[in-house]
């Protein structure tokens, strides 16, 4: 059976609806009979205004606390109990005995002191649950505005947690293509490896030729020089034989 001590939030005990054989319906009012006396011979005197109104904000708070936080049903066996939250004043000494309760269970449930942790944040909504609770009795309307604060809270963390969520499912669909683009990179650099040493080889062979015929040409420049050095020396000789020759003839025997 689920009891009130499994939650921070305060219930009032179990009330037992009815036997069933399937699952608990939901939405179901809770009647129970000690709400409405009955009537007996002797007519009490009508109560006075300011009763009157007291019970109607009473039965206006616990309506208050049902729509803040609806009573919970649950079938043991073949039985169906209801639990509504409770709607007893509250004082210092349980609001103390609240903080302790959640240390308590803080400790009990190993919940984490920082960081993301769903039992410490479990633990913390049932402890502001609570405080709503004792507020809403003293005051309604604090308790409602209290209710929306906790409300834009929780829209606040979806959000937040959708965020992640979506940022997270983002990340991995980015390192999965990383990795299937990681695969053809690396095949493509292989092959661009490939292709420059087959260029570098060509590269040293036409060099290899280029040293082959340059060493070849400066080999043939220089016969080349030193044929023509010697077709000179020998032309030059020749003409200063023809000069030396030229110039016995003219000149003039005594």
């Amino acid at each position: 059976m689920i009891t009130s001590g499994e939650s921070l939030v305060k219930y009032d005990n179990p009330v037992w609806i009815k036997n069933t054989d399937r699952k608990s319906p939901k939405g179901r009012p809770l009647r129970v009979s000690p709400q409405q006396p009955a009537i007996s011979n002797p007519v009490p005197p009508p109560p006075k205004p300011k009763s009157a109104s007291a019970d109607a904000a009473k039965q206006e708070n616990e309506e208050i606390l049902n729509s803040i936080l609806p009573p919970r049903e649950w079938v043991e066996g073949n039985q169906l109990w209801m639990q509504h939250v409770s709607s007893a004043p509250c004082t210092r000494t349980d609001v103390i005995r609240l903080e302790e309760q959640m240390d308590i269970k803080l400790q009990q449930w190993l919940a984490r002191e920082t960081g993301i942790c769903p039992v410490r944040r479990k633990l913390y909504s049932q402890c502001f649950d609570e405080l709503i609770r004792q507020v809403t009795i003293n005051c309604a309307e604090r308790g409602l505005l209290l209710l929306r604060v906790r409300d834009e809270i929780q829209m606040t963390i979806v959000a937040y947690q959708t965020l992640y969520e979506s940022s997270v499912a983002f990340g991995i669909r980015k390192a999965l293509q990383a990795e299937q683009g990681k695969a053809d990179m690396e095949k493509t650099i292989c092959d661009l490896e490939e292709e420059k040493a087959d260029l570098k080889k060509q590269l040293n062979e036409q060099r290899a030729i280029s040293e082959t015929i340059k060493k070849r040409e400066n080999e043939k420049r220089q016969l080349e020089e030193k044929k023509l050095s010697e077709e000179i020396e020998f032309l030059k000789r020749t003409n200063q034989q023809l000069k030396n020759q030229l110039e016995k003839i003219l000149t003039p025997k005594n």
